[in-house]
């Protein structure tokens, strides 16, 4: 989960807390506010139902006078109009409300069935079929109702203790003025009847002390005021008129006719009960007015809690989301520049830091402190911690990376030292070994040293594996490019086992430049120590050479067990990209070859072979080989049965002294360019390790760039010394670095396959003859030797050991009168620096 969304949890959660919390703190002055507003409705419809109380009671004169004969219907339609209007309003009003009473809501309930029985009631009113004792009870009881829902508001929920008294005192004017209009009737009927009956005289009586006690209630729960408001209106003529026609009935007995007139009476009781529905007003429209005030309040404090609830969570909000931006902000700017490091800037330090000479003489810490601070985010918080600390972490880190390469340095440097040191003394070694040569006649004594001379090749081809490792590479160039075949037998001649190499087709015209020949050869050497190394005994290393497009392709074939394909994979890999430290010891080959073929742009590929064992494959690019190349090879040396004109290859054999053809003896094959082979170049390269193209896993691949003095064929010739040409006896061979002499001409061999089709990847598949190999050591002059093309090879004349020895002899003083007055010390420093 992304910090910003932790953030955002971390601030909702409690939010969250405070909303709830200020929910229910706001609950209480909401439904106080609530309350007061259903209260105020009621009110208002409690003001309705005093309104349609009086009209009922008007309504209820009216058709007691009609049913009495005491008026007429005009006057009764009248009155039905305007109680209709009251009802309207009243129903209108009362359907809004909510959260009744039960008491009231019950009088709402039978208000309503009332209203839809008035028409029979009228009906027979008009009729005349309904007394005046059943008209007075039907009223009566609608009239009681709507007094009971005006004194039932009083309990609704939340009702304050003086508003509620308020109501009951309204409630109970509203009762006073409907027993004066009770009077009223009962007054009425008693002068239909002519007189008051006990019954009537009673309910008169009850009518005036129901009043009372009303008012004595309205006084009691109303502010004075409204007792003020009163007795003034009920202080003025009409009120006194009709109190004195009251007290004057009231002393009317029973059975005795009333001496007040009924329109007087009615004029009188309808004055009373008009100034008593004023009073009524101004008490409804007091209670309406202080209950909307208190709603007013309530609503105006549950709307400013509400107001400073949202505005403190708005601003807590706010205030978490500016400080939560600039944090993820910070965390985010950390968070890259952390990913910077890991992932461009550290590996880009240490790739610098891993390439030969980065330090340029600084030390670690100063490397460290040039490399600044990648993170900027930093201060005094804890994030600005982790961003010095990162920073800290950093600096160690390259501090550290510097150190290992200062430490690379210095065992490279140590590597060089030791390799150079190795060299002078392995050129010590060689310059002895020519002074033993020179004057040595005896065959098995020279066998003896051209083995010597052969391990001083191989040492310094193990010398100049430690350059390459150290970064350095061979700093002679050659003045001409050499053919591949040549440089194939140049690199089997540095090898210990030599003999198991064998050339298969080898395409003409395939040269290597000047620059890249001893490197090819080192390569070539590498791969070929590898395979003759972890392949049986009894079985032949296979070279082929051919042209692909604007390449060469040279593939080294051995009949081993093989490696897995993990191995292989892993070769491959280290093949294609050189490691830039010392590398394994175990494997120094591989590290070697992968170095000098990066140099060249060669690609070194290990494969599976169909059969048993590996297949090495070398691609040689456009610009390591020698364009236009012409081997220096007389009119025989293509085979006419070679259609596709391909050379057949030159034999290899032991090398001599110092990368030299031992002299041509009886049985040995000279090479079919009219060289010994090797001439040309000498051996320069160090030990194979095991490419593991055998049972052994290991690499052993490698590759030339020595920096020592040459121990073969390149081997310098001390200053002021030339290399005389010797046509002495034994073949007169070249002085080293140049080959031996040219040996007779051979004739030619025999015809070689032709090709036998083609592969899947397009090259030409050939069938196999049978491998050139080596001379055997022990051959002698029984060996044949074929004249020319075609003919049998004639049995060479035997020679005895003393024929061998003079031509021995005659070779060693060939070479005593070439090198005559060569120094045997090695060159010094200066004549042995070499390039990275």
């Amino acid at each position: 989960m992304k910090i910003n969304r932790r953030l955002v949890l971390l601030v909702t959660a409690p939010l969250t807390v405070a909303v709830a919390f200020s929910v229910l703190a706001l609950a209480p002055a909401t439904n106080q506010a609530l309350q007061a507003g259903r209260l105020t409705s009621m009110v208002e419809v409690a003001d309705q139902a005093g309104e349609l109380t009086y009209r009922l009671q008007r309504e209820r004169a009216a058709a007691t006078a009609l049913v009495s004969e005491q008026g007429d219907a005009e006057e009764f339609r009248l009155r039905t109009e305007e109680t209709d209007r009251s009802i309207a309003g009243f129903r209108s009003g009362a359907e809004g409300l909510s959260a009744v009473p039960g008491s009231a809501r019950g009088a709402l309930d039978r208000i309503e069935r009332f209203a839809e029985e008035m028409p029979g009631l009228r009906a027979q009113v008009r009729s005349g079929s309904s007394t005046v004792s059943a008209l007075a009870f039907g009223y009566r009881i609608v009239i009681a109702d709507l007094n009971t829902y005006r004194d039932g508001i009083a309990q609704a929920d939340g009702v304050d203790a003086d508003i509620a008294d308020r109501i009951r005192a309204a409630a109970a004017l509203s009762e006073a003025a409907e027993h004066t209009a009770q009077q009223q009737v009962t007054v009425a009927r008693a002068q239909a009847a002519g007189g008051f009956t006990t019954a009537s005289q009673r309910t008169f009586d009850a009518g005036r002390m129901g009043y009372t006690e009303s008012i004595g209630v309205m006084f009691d729960l109303g502010p004075g005021a409204w007792r003020t408001w009163l007795e003034r209106t009920l202080s003025g003529a009409k009120a006194l008129e009709a109190r004195r026609l009251e007290d004057e009935i009231g002393r009317t007995g029973t059975g005795k006719e009333i001496t007040v007139a009924p329109k007087e009476w009615q004029k009188a009781a309808n004055d009373r009960q008009e100034l008593l529905r004023s009073v009524e007003k101004r008490v409804d429209a007091a209670v309406l007015a202080q209950v909307s005030d208190v709603r007013t309040t309530l609503i105006w404090t549950a709307g400013a809690e509400v107001a400073l609830v949202v505005l403190t969570l708005v601003g807590v909000v706010v205030v978490a989301i500016r400080l939560g931006r600039v944090m993820i902000r910070r965390l985010r700017d950390l968070r890259n520049a952390a990913h910077e490091v890991a992932h461009s800037g550290l590996p880009t330090v240490m790739s610098e830091l891993s390439q030969p000479g980065a330090l340029r003489g600084a030390t670690p810490e100063e490397v460290a402190r040039r490399t600044g601070d990648p993170v900027r985010t930093t201060g005094e918080d804890e994030i600005g911690e982790v961003g010095e600390a990162f920073n800290a972490v950093h600096h160690e880190a390259v501090r550290l990376a510097a150190q290992q390469a200062h430490a690379h340095e210095q065992l490279a440097e140590t590597l060089v030292g030791v390799a150079r040191r190795g060299a002078r003394l392995t050129a010590v070694m060689v310059s002895e070994l020519d002074t033993v040569q020179r004057d040595e006649a005896d065959p098995v004594r020279m066998k003896t040293l051209f083995a010597l001379d052969h391990l001083a090749v191989r040492m310094e081809r193990n010398t100049n594996n430690l350059l390459v490792l150290g970064g350095y590479g061979n700093a002679r160039v050659r003045s001409a490019d050499v053919g591949c075949s040549t440089v194939i037998v140049a690199a089997a001649q540095q090898i210990e086992r030599f003999d198991r190499v064998s050339l298969g087709v080898i395409e003409s015209g395939i040269g290597i430049t000047a620059r890249a020949v001893h490197d090819v050869a080192h390569i070539l050497a590498e791969l070929l120590d590898n395979a003759t190394r972890y392949s049986p005994p009894d079985k032949q290393v296979g070279v082929a050479v051919w042209r692909l497009w604007d390449r060469a392709v040279v593939q080294i074939v051995d009949e081993g067990v093989g490696m897995t394909a993990e191995r292989r994979a892993v070769h491959n890999a280290a093949l294609r990209e050189p490691q830039a430290g010392i590398g394994d010891v175990r494997s120094m080959g591989l590290h070697v070859v992968a170095r000098l073929a990066a140099r060249h742009g060669i690609v070194v590929e290990l494969r599976d072979s169909s059969g048993p064992g590996t297949i090495a494959e070398v691609t040689l690019p456009a610009k390591v080989l020698a364009l236009d190349f012409v081997e220096d090879q007389g009119p025989s040396q293509v085979d006419p049965g070679n259609d596709v004109g391909y050379e057949t290859p030159p034999p290899i054999t032991p090398p001599g002294p110092q990368g030299r053809r031992q002299p041509a003896r009886a049985g040995a094959r000279p090479g079919r360019h009219g060289t010994p082979v090797g001439a040309g170049i000498g051996p320069a390269m160090g030990p194979a390790v095991g490419t593991g193209m055998g049972p052994a896993v290991g690499t052993g691949v490698g590759a030339a760039g020595a920096d020592a003095p040459a121990a073969g064929g390149d081997r310098e010739t001390p200053p002021g010394h030339e290399r005389p040409r010797d046509d002495g006896p034994g073949g007169g061979a070249r002085d080293r670095g140049h080959g031996a002499a040219p040996a007779p001409r051979p004739a030619r061999d025999e015809p070689v396959s032709r090709v036998a089709g083609v592969s899947s990847s397009g090259l030409p598949v050939r069938q196999r003859r049978a491998p050139q190999q080596w001379p055997a050591a022990g051959r002698r002059e029984g060996a044949e030797q074929r004249p020319g093309a075609g003919s049998p090879r004639p049995s060479p004349r035997r020679r005895d050991s003393r024929q061998v020895s003079d031509v021995l002899a005659a070779y060693a003083q060939g070479i005593n009168r070439s090198t005559n007055h060569r120094g045997r010390s090695a060159p010094d420093d200066h004549t042995e620096r070499t390039e990275k």
